[in-house]
């Protein structure tokens, strides 16, 4: 189809989809069989499918790059495999093998290689999903399943974020809890999300803070990002993997990009009063969230019911934006890829 330039331009996010998706069948006979390439369209299924009745399904989502020498990149494909199989395990889904993941985005991303652009800030965001497609309302594990890659343009998550976005802090609705899936990347976690992003809205704020179930005191996630504080010593501390927030790709980046610049990194507990008491004092200098659609995002403040802790990052450039400006370097081919982080799909044509 003939692509429209203004989509390539300024996508959004998630608004937009290429031509073709990849679609793998499973069955516990013939594991993972039937792969191909098809047409962008809905899939049949029966509306007795696990995925529809249980909620059996996961997905993952990472960029494709196209850099100056006409070549398509992924970004640390390797991470998000193993996430993959590590939600399928969660979930009880068969895994997919990191070859065959790779190779299907792979087969994708030329196929549909004129809807990659050069353009600073824009990428193919893809997305793997997995769906259990047995027809049964029994409640059990499906011995069937379908693997799907669909594909689309993806420009800026937030829109312009210069000056930072607000999070609303839920104080009714948790996203996850000890022993759940709040870990594997799984739709069941957004759709319980999604009653606190909507009253997030409603206060004026674009994302939602989750803390944790048990006493809502610890941070935990910012809506579908991970998330960081910069104190005044230049430590960099965010919540740690504790099986109920998500290990993030962008997270890890981060992690490596501050600990190679000489930063302290902390992956330690972080409570709602330290959070309010240190941005009092000074000594919290900057919070922002990572994510693989938000990239790295400013938090300008946390608006609680009965009050605003203001978090505006007062450097020039934050460490936000020299984080982001080295991450978005190496993704775009701009900055040297030091450490294996690029996997190279190969030539395109546009």
């Amino acid at each position: 189809m003939t692509i429209d330039p203004a989509v390539l331009a300024a996508p959004g996010f998630g608004a937009h989809f290429t031509d073709h998706m990849v679609l793998v069948d499973f069955s516990e006979q013939s594991g993972w069989h039937d792969r191909r390439v098809v047409p962008y369209g809905p899939l049949p299924i029966d509306p007795a499918a696990t995925a529809l009745q249980y909620g059996q399904e996961i997905f993952e989502g990472l960029k494709v790059y196209r850099h100056r020498d006409g070549h398509l990149r992924l970004f640390r494909p390797d991470m998000n495999a193993r996430r993959f199989a590590a939600s399928a395990a969660r979930l009880a889904l068969p895994a997919v093998p990191a070859g065959l993941f790779v190779e299907s985005i792979r087969q994708l991303a030329l196929v549909d290689a004129a809807w990659v652009s050069d353009r600073p800030g824009v990428s193919l965001y893809v997305r793997p999903f997995v769906i259990g497609t047995e027809a049964l309302l029994g409640v059990r594990p499906a011995r069937h399943a379908t693997y799907g890659v669909i594909a689309s343009p993806a420009g800026s998550y937030f829109g312009d974020t210069e000056t930072g976005i607000s999070l609303w802090l839920s104080q009714n609705h948790s996203r996850a809890g000890a022993g759940g899936t709040g870990a594997a990347k799984c739709g069941g976690n957004y759709a319980a999300a999604l009653v606190a992003q909507t009253e997030a809205k409603a206060h004026g704020c674009q994302q939602v803070l989750f803390t944790d179930a048990a006493t809502r005191t610890w941070v935990e996630e910012a809506g579908s990002m991970n998330i960081f504080f910069v104190f005044a010593d230049g430590t960099l501390v965010t919540p740690p993997l504790n099986g109920a927030i998500l290990a993030g790709v962008t997270r890890d980046s981060v992690i490596e990009l501050a600990r190679d610049r000489g930063q302290r990194v902390e992956e330690r507990p972080i409570s709602i009063t330290e959070w309010k008491e240190a941005a009092a004092t000074g000594e919290l200098t900057e919070v922002f969230a990572a994510g693989t659609a938000a990239v790295i995002t400013p938090i300008a403040a946390l608006v609680t019911d009965d009050t605003v802790i203001e978090t505006r990052a007062s450097g020039s450039p934050s460490t936000a934006q020299q984080l982001r400006d080295e991450l978005t370097g190496i993704q775009h081919g701009t900055i040297p890829d030091r450490r294996g982080w690029l996997l190279d799909l190969g030539p395109a044509p546009r």
